[in-house]
């Protein structure tokens, strides 16, 4: 009995480091996504003159039929959302409909460091100028880049650290155990 617990012991912690490392992957690719959105947000508002409720609505119907992981798809959904939520001209400022529209993305792989600045960005979008806007929208860029590429450089490392330290884990804890 206390072999086949630890097996168990072994086998929940080993998928547990796995998930952590999927965990770091996944966040790396919902950022990776988020930039390429602001960056075609970015094209609509200066090139495009779009008006930001159907710039959002076609950058989230664009990337809507993203499938697969939880957070891929979570993004095209929340951009959807905040235009529906312009649309409907409730006399709700701009910000206040990002921040409400943003408890969607608190299932996803993105941390709460992600969303206060996604947070950050809704604050200072729809009511300046363009050129304020294509600052700010900048300015979150950069921000998405430093984020992007600290992930990709330690991406190797960590998913080889939690899955280790999973399979290390489980078997310490089987040793002191038995």
């Amino acid at each position: 009995m206390k072999w086949i617990g630890g097996c168990l012991v072994i086998l929940g912690s080993t998928g547990f480091g796995y998930y952590m490392a999927q965990q770091w992957k996944l966040r790396l690719k919902c950022l990776e996504q988020l930039r390429q959105m602001i960056y075609f947000l970015k094209g609509e508002i200066l090139y495009g003159h779009t008006a930001l409720g159907p710039a959002l609505e076609r950058i989230g119907g664009r990337f809507k039929n993203t499938e697969g992981e939880k957070g891929l798809s979570a993004l095209p959904l929340f951009f959807l959302a905040v235009a529906k939520g312009v649309q409907r001209q409730q006399g709700e400022l701009f910000s206040d409909i990002w921040k409400k529209e943003l408890k969607q993305l608190e299932d996803t792989p993105l941390k709460e460091e992600d969303i206060s600045s996604l947070k950050g960005l809704g604050d200072h979008l729809g009511y300046l100028d363009l050129t304020m806007q294509e600052r700010n929208l900048l300015l979150y860029l950069e921000q998405l880049d430093g984020q992007i590429s600290y992930l990709r450089t330690h991406l190797k490392e960590r998913t080889k650290l939690y899955t280790s330290l999973g399979i290390m884990g489980g078997l310490f804890l089987t040793v002191a155990m038995l």
